[in-house]
């Protein structure tokens, strides 16, 4: 992957261009184009991109405020590793806020608002094994409309910024996604909303945000060159009880 492959197509000049530049970084490190450890040029991609190289540096600067760049004085700048402890957080942050999502969800639920959950299911179902990358964007649609139903869009900005890190982590499992498990647990999501059971509603996302815990060590296995592990060692996630004494062994 080359600066020149991230903007093969031209940024649009009536739109800022920091942000722009950002963006496709940030997918292209997200989706794993470069590997932890490459190195890109803010001059480089000041040439691709056809701009000076203050946008580009700003928009570097962002990356490396998300841990996505390590930005070395005298040294340039290279794509971080994937944070081990900083998915953990994210995924424990993720979880608290979108059970709350949930719960404000199944006190008032809204029949428009269930309608549209189970439409997007449906086209969730249609993706097959062989497009796991289209999933991911259509789990992400769920989400944030899940989050937009109960009047928390800023919440889910807010889970944008911190979960890069996990979203690392899920482009890396892509071979062993289980789509069909996750969308049965959408489905037992919307169910518990569509009954106005907050307490279902809050156990079932939480199951359904602690799946990626059991897949980590494989991954981590399968790619130990792209974490850093603190202190060479594995540290164990702390998970909140579920609520209305559903219990998982996650």
């Amino acid at each position: 992957m080359t600066a020149h492959d991230v903007f093969s197509s031209d940024l649009d000049p009536s739109a800022a261009i920091s942000p722009q530049i950002y963006t496709r970084l940030r997918d292209a490190i997200i989706r794993n184009r470069f590997a932890p450890g490459d190195r890109i040029s803010e001059s480089e991609i000041a040439r691709a991109c056809n701009v000076s190289r203050q946008p580009v540096r700003e928009a570097f600067i962002k990356l490396a405020g998300e841990g996505l760049l390590a930005i070395l004085p005298q040294r340039g700048t290279i794509i971080s590793k994937i944070n081990y402890t900083a998915v953990l957080d994210a995924r424990f942050l993720r979880e608290a806020i979108e059970a709350d999502i949930v719960s404000i969800l199944a006190a008032y639920p809204d029949t428009a608002v269930i309608r549209e959950l189970r439409d997007q299911i449906k086209a969730q179902a249609a993706v097959t094994r062989t497009e796991p990358r289209k999933f991911i964007e259509l789990d992400e649609r769920f989400h944030r409309t899940l989050a937009d139903a109960a009047g928390k869009r800023g919440a889910w900005r807010l889970i944008e910024g911190l979960k890069s890190q996990m979203d690392r982590v899920r482009f890396l499992s892509l071979t062993q996604f289980p789509v069909k498990k996750l969308i049965k647990q959408h489905s037992a999501v919307v169910d518990r909303v569509e009954i106005g059971d907050p307490h279902g509603a809050n156990a079932a996302i939480r199951g359904h945000l602690r799946e990626i815990l059991s897949d980590l060590p494989q991954i981590l296995g399968a790619n130990p060159d792209f974490f850093d592990i603190p202190d060479g060692d594995i540290p164990e996630p702390v998970n909140a009880p579920f609520q209305g004494g559903v219990e998982n062994d996650v």
